[in-house]
């Protein structure tokens, strides 16, 4: 399995990641999964044993070498050169795999660059000077690497002809050669247009870096994940924590049933949570009425299907979102809990730890709807846990699933995967007035996760998981390319059920999200599944934040690298993402495309 992340308008790594399960998404779609990047097959593909890590850049220096003639087309000959020198911010997601110390290839992610002199340049790039950084490009496109302003996601120069050079040793890797094209943003914004892809300087980096993920591999097969903590490392050093706030899932230590519903046969859980302040500020964990805390909702998902019954993640169910209320202050993540200068109960801490139980996380007047609160910015009124205007049974607002997927004797050998975030408005506004030390452009991502198989002779089986993480504007559509003469078959989609509609739920009319599954569209050259759009349906079933949908289908013909299309539900052109798809072809076009007639949502239950 593959997975690649997407932000609209391009792809990025958020300094901050808020879930337990994102990484553990990417390994579980297979042995190796390679995200967007230049990375060969996977050694799982190859049934090979040993060692892969993944790492991310502890610190480092870049240097650009620009030619500020050309860069100001003033037509002169002669170069005026000069010399930029960076700094690499400490934990950039520039991250790498390595396996058996050998590079296998660079992923979406990117290094935020701290200036180190001061140079006059020209007044779009000048003004960016303090929140740059070197962004790791899709596989598939014409550049590799780009240079952008962190905060907008301005591209000024795109990178071609580097070369990348890896030391197990020192676990170093090194970039150089690099060539610096003015992009076509860059060049528009200068006011010469036919400026874009002149070379005007040249590009290097060096990098320290940092397992965060080790993977033991034998005959192809992961026989153990370790993930490593920010601070840590595969031997002994000093903690180091990050600037800024940084809350983090450091544990998720039990999952706990807090009522049924023998009507319908759902279940309602909880998932515990213990959270981490990996940062170096005191983080913010004001009780409501007050809106500056963590918002915790949580999800739960099954690995099933095919002769290892790993051939497939679902999504089976997910819950409303704990409100944080106040904060403990804990060391179990081994950071060194310091309330030195800090206010405690009101703040987590530095290095300090803040369990939540299953049963406090299911508690039903603690916790509020998702929709009333944004995924990317963390914002939502005092408002958003209001229960007046309705009784609860058993499964409300808790993390919802149907008894059916997790009766073992009709789930032989899956595995459940629990998964929880920590969404907060104080890291987005740390991240406006610091955004030298965030990646933080667009609002939000998504992950694409991809497998296929051949269970028979001649029929080759693909599987496609959307997962929006952190993405306000939603998902409506994917399409996937079909090759000349391809035969689909046994086309299938899942989805999450959604809770039913509440009194001041935030959902449009307070109906709730619909249920009403995908409608399909087959035509000869892709196949395409859609929601209602926003403007039939605002409670249409789109894939909001915290969810993953499912796509499925048979064909009778051997895939190869082809681009996904990912349309939007609330606004924004649609994006694109390499997969694997029957016989390849050209991205299709991409939707929203209007099912026949606008379905009604549940109505509020009372």
């Amino acid at each position: 399995m593959c997975a690649s992340t997407s932000t609209p308008g391009g792809i990025t790594m958020v300094k901050r990641i808020l879930t337990a399960f994102v990484l553990p998404l990417l390994l579980l779609f297979g042995p190796i999964a390679i995200g967007s990047s230049n990375a060969e097959k996977s050694a799982a593909s190859q049934s090979v044993s040993g060692t892969l890590q993944r790492m991310i850049a502890e610190n480092g220096s870049i240097t650009m070498d620009l030619d500020l003639n050309g860069l100001n087309g003033n037509g002169s000959l002669v170069a005026r050169p000069v010399r930029l020198n960076f700094a690499v911010a400490a934990n950039s997601f520039f991250s790498i795999l390595v396996f058996n110390d050998l590079l296998r290839g660079p992923e979406a992610g990117s290094m935020a660059l701290v200036p180190q002199n001061v140079m006059a340049l020209p007044s779009t790039l000048g003004a960016s000077i303090n929140q740059l950084v070197v962004e790791k490009l899709p596989a598939g496109g014409q550049f590799d690497l780009a240079v952008r302003n962190a905060k907008t996601g301005f591209t000024f120069f795109n990178v071609e002809g580097h070369q990348y050079d890896y030391d197990a040793k020192g676990q170093a890797l090194s970039m150089q050669g690099g060539r610096l094209l003015i992009s076509d943003e860059f060049a528009n914004a200068l006011g010469r247009s036919s400026d874009a892809d002149s070379h005007v300087g040249k590009i290097s980096f060096s990098a320290t870096m940092r397992p965060i993920e080790v993977q033991t591999l034998a005959n192809g097969e992961t026989k153990s994940v370790r993930m490593l903590p920010l601070h840590g490392a595969l031997g002994p050093r000093t903690p180091t924590l990050v600037p800024g706030p940084d809350v983090i899932v450091g544990d998720l230590p039990q999952v706990a049933q807090g009522g049924n519903d023998t009507v319908n046969h759902f279940v309602g859980l909880g998932v515990g949570t213990t959270s981490c302040n990996n940062g170096d500020q005191p983080f913010n964990w004001f009780a409501l009425p007050q809106t500056d805390h963590p918002f915790i909702p949580q999800n739960l998902y099954r690995m099933s299907g095919g002769a290892n019954n790993n051939d497939r993640l679902e999504q089976i169910g997910q819950s409303w979102g704990k409100h944080a209320f106040t904060a403990l202050e804990g060391d179990a993540c081994s950071f060194g809990c310091n309330t030195s200068g800090c206010t405690t109960g009101t703040h987590l801490c530095p290095g300090c730890s803040d369990p939540y139980s299953a049963s406090l996380n299911y508690g039903q007047t603690g916790i509020g709807s998702r929709a009333c609160v944004n995924p990317f910015t963390g914002v939502f009124d005092s408002n958003a846990n209001n229960h007046n205007g309705h009784s609860h049974i058993g499964t409300s607002h808790r993390l919802r699933v149907a008894s059916s997927d997790l009766n073992p004797a009709q789930n032989t050998g899956a595995t459940y995967f629990a998964e929880a975030q920590y969404i907060t408005p104080h890291e987005y506004s740390w991240c406006q007035s610091h955004p030298g030390q965030c990646n933080m452009y667009n609002d939000g991502f998504w992950l694409m996760g991809y497998r296929v198989t051949n269970p028979t002779t001649g029929v080759w089986h693909y599987e496609y998981a959307l997962y929006n993480q952190n993405l306000d504007r939603g998902i409506q559509s994917f399409s996937v390319p079909l090759g000349p003469g391809v035969n689909i078959s046994n086309v299938g989609f899942h989805a999450p059920p959604q809770e039913p509609g509440w009194a001041n739920d935030c959902t449009f009319n307070n109906q709730g999200y619909s249920s009403v599954p995908w409608a399909v569209t087959l035509v000869s050259n892709s196949i395409t599944w859609n929601s209602e759009t926003m403007l039939q349906n605002p409670n249409a079933n789109a894939i909001r934040y915290g969810t993953l949908y499912n796509f499925r289908f048979d064909a009778d013909q051997p895939p190869q690298n082809a681009n996904a299309t990912v349309g939007y539900f609330k606004t924004g052109s649609p994006s694109t993402t390499l997969i694997q798809a029957p016989s390849g072809g050209a991205s299709p076009t991409p939707t929203p495309t209007s099912t026949p007639t606008a379905t009604a949502t549940p109505a509020p239950r009372p």
